[in-house]
C-alpha cells in the first residue's frame, strides 16, 4: 500500500508540471497579448497608444521574449510563492485573488456540506423505501434539481425576491460591510448571505448524488450477502449502514477530484449572476483582458487541485472499500 502511495504521489507531481506547460500554453494560445486588448480598450474610449509606447509597455511585462523565456521566468517565480504581478491591477496576483479565493472556499464549503448532509440520507431513504410515495417525490424533485439549470433558479430567486419583499439577495455582505476590514461584524454579514448562494449551487450536486446514492445502494441491497445478514437476524438498520451504504459511498469520495477544484473557482455564471465576489469572474476578466500571470495563477490552481483532489480521492476510496486495499495488498 506504501508503494502504491509514493508511485500516486511522484505521479501526482508530474502531472502538476504538465499541468504548468499547459496552464502557460492555454493563455498564450489567443491571438495577440495583454497589450493589444489594452490598446484595444484605449481605441474604444477614444484614447490612443503610438507604437513605441507599446514595445516599451511590452519590454515592461516581458512580452517581447520568447514564450519559453516568459514560461521559465514564471516558473521560477511561482516555485517561491511570488506569482508575478496583475498587469491589468497593478498588483501582486497573490493580493489580488486574496480574500476572493477565501470567500470562494467558504462558499463552496457550505455548498458542499448542504449537498453531502442532504443527499446522503434521502438517497439511503430513497433506496430503503424503494416504488414508496417518498421516494417518487425524492424523485420528482431530483429531475427537476437536474434540469433547472443553477444560474436559471438564481435569476428566479432574485426577482421573486426584488419583487415581493423588495430585497436585493445579490452579493455576500451588505453595502456597509463590502469594503470595510474584517471584524466579527463582517464575518457574521457573511455568515447570514451564505445559505442562498450555497443552497443555489449545491442544488444540481444534491439531485444528482441522490439518484447516484440510491441506484448504487439499490444494487447493493439484492447482493447475497445482505440476504445472508438478514437470515442471520441482524437488525434490519445494521444491514443497510454495515455495509451496503459503505460501498455504495464509493461516488461520493469519486467526487473530491472536481469538488476541490470547484473549492477554488466556484461557479463563473452563478456568480456573475448574483455579483458574488470570488475567483470565477476574477477568472473570466483576466482571460479577456489577456491578464498572463493573473488568469495562468488561477488556471494552475485548478489544475493543481484538480490533482490535488484524484490523490486524496484514491486514498479515500481505499480506506471505505476494502476490495480495493485487498487488491493492493
Amino acid at each position: 500500500m506504501l508503494a502504491y502511495i509514493a508511485r500516486r504521489a511522484v505521479l501526482a507531481v508530474i502531472t502538476m508540471a504538465a499541468i504548468s506547460v499547459l496552464s502557460f500554453i492555454i493563455i498564450q494560445a489567443p491571438p495577440g497579448d495583454f497589450v493589444d486588448a489594452y490598446i484595444a480598450n484605449l481605441s474604444a474610449s477614444g484614447s490612443s497608444v503610438s507604437a513605441e509606447e507599446a514595445r516599451g509597455l511590452r519590454i515592461l511585462y516581458g512580452l517581447d521574449q520568447p514564450i519559453y523565456v516568459q514560461y521559465v521566468k514564471w516558473m521560477s517565480r511561482v516555485l517561491v510563492g511570488d506569482f508575478g504581478e496583475s498587469m491589468e491591477w497593478h498588483r501582486p496576483v497573490a493580493e489580488v485573488i486574496g480574500d476572493r479565493l477565501w470567500l470562494t472556499v467558504a462558499l463552496s464549503l457550505a455548498a458542499l456540506i448542504l449537498t453531502w448532509g442532504i443527499a446522503l440520507p434521502l438517497g439511503i431513504y430513497s433506496a430503503v423505501r424503494q416504488y414508496s410515495v417518498m421516494d417518487y417525490i425524492l424523485t420528482t424533485i431530483s429531475f427537476i434539481g437536474l434540469a433547472v439549470p443553477n444560474f436559471l433558479l438564481a435569476l428566479v430567486i432574485m426577482y421573486f425576491a426584488f419583487v415581493l419583499f423588495g430585497a436585493n439577495v445579490g452579493g455576500l455582505f451588505s453595502s456597509e460591510f463590502d469594503l470595510a476590514p474584517w471584524s466579527l461584524a463582517k464575518a457574521w454579514d457573511l455568515i447570514k448571505h451564505l445559505p442562498l448562494p450555497a443552497v443555489i449551487l449545491a442544488l444540481a450536486g444534491t439531485a444528482q448524488l441522490i439518484r447516484i446514492m440510491r441506484a448504487n445502494l439499490l444494487d447493493e441491497l439484492r447482493k447475497p450477502y445482505v440476504i445472508t445478514a438478514r437470515a442471520k437476524g441482524l437488525p434490519e438498520w445494521r444491514v443497510i449502514m454495515k455495509y451496503p451504504v459503505r460501498a455504495a459511498l464509493n461516488p461520493f469520495a469519486s467526487t473530491i477530484a472536481y469538488l476541490f477544484p470547484y473549492l477554488v473557482s466556484g461557479s463563473i455564471i452563478i456568480s456573475l449572476v448574483l455579483s458574488l465576489p470570488t475567483v470565477g469572474p476574477l477568472l473570466l476578466k483576466a482571460l479577456i483582458a489577456q491578464d498572463m500571470f493573473l488568469a495562468g495563477t488561477i488556471v494552475l490552481l485548478l489544475g493543481v487541485m484538480t490533482v490535488i483532489g484524484t490523490f486524496i480521492s484514491d486514498l479515500v476510496l481505499m480506506w471505505v472499500d476494502p476490495r480495493i486495499r485487498h487488491e493492493l495488498d
